[in-house]
């Protein structure tokens, strides 16, 4: 009996050796997996920019006060796909590395998110123009304008690309936004997208979406994002921790019975 017991766990052994050191990932890898695989992300997006389109149509009928029409979309999981960059990373055994993020930009691969682009060639038929609010930074400039004309967005220029300047708050990038244009609607990945009432460091934001749920679907388009957001926030203590530890921080926090 253990000379088997020996043998079942010298075989078992890589096994479990694998499932130790690819357990801290493994949910993001599930996660990143349904983003490139099901189709029931594609049929969220493409929900998603139905709702848009049919909100843009409602919208244009309301707002008629001359000024010009515009759209906010963010880039990231909302209009482009970087599942790929986080492949390359859990692959790499890290969680997220600033070079690799510049590297992954300036190559101007990332793919569209379902239904983005012909929701917003659409709006530009209806003369609604696009500000692309996206927390990338100056060192992603030049490639996400590549990538955004390689891909036939609408109205990629240097005045409706609004880069991250000194915060991640986008509010006041959509106020100056506001001074000229009438935003008929806003699409994101992130409740920060939408307004500053979400924008909390460590807050949970399910008290503020149930206060605005009427937005959602009408003048908040919501875009499915299983691998990363400032909800993670709330799953960790305050300081710095390593993947493993983070893992067990997430496990604690699973609500069961």
């Amino acid at each position: 009996m253990r000379i088997r017991s020996f043998v079942l766990a010298l075989l078992l052994s890589p096994v479990m050796l694998f499932a130790q050191k690819a357990g801290p990932e493994r949910d993001w890898t599930n996660a990143v997996l349904w983003q490139q695989y099901s189709g029931e992300y594609r049929a969220l997006a493409f929900q998603a920019y139905n709702f848009a389109r049919l909100s843009l149509k409602e919208a244009l009928w309301e707002n008629q006060n001359g000024k010009p029409n515009c759209v906010i979309v963010d880039a990231d999981e909302t209009i482009i796909d970087n599942s790929r960059f986080q492949g390359y990373e859990i692959q790499h055994g890290v969680s997220y590395v600033p070079a690799d993020w510049t590297t992954w930009t300036s190559k101007a691969m990332a793919d569209t998110v379902p239904g983005a682009l012909s929701f917003l060639k659409f709006a530009a038929s209806k003369n609604v123009e696009t500000f692309y609010v996206t927390n990338r930074d100056e060192a992603d400039r030049k490639g996400t304008i590549e990538n955004l004309k390689r891909l036939g967005f609408p109205f990629v220029d240097e005045e409706h690309i609004v880069l991250k300047d000194k915060t991640s708050d986008k509010e006041p990038r959509r106020q100056k936004i506001a001074e000229k244009y009438n935003i008929l609607l806003l699409c994101g990945d992130n409740l920060s997208d939408f307004s500053n009432v979400f924008y909390r460091e460590g807050k949970d934001t399910k008290e503020q979406v149930d206060l605005h749920q009427k937005m959602f679907g009408t003048k908040f388009i919501v875009l499915p994002n299983p691998m990363y957001g400032d909800w993670e926030k709330l799953l960790y203590k305050e300081g710095k921790f390593t993947d493993a530890e983070k893992a067990k921080q997430r496990l604690d926090k699973l609500k069961t019975y």
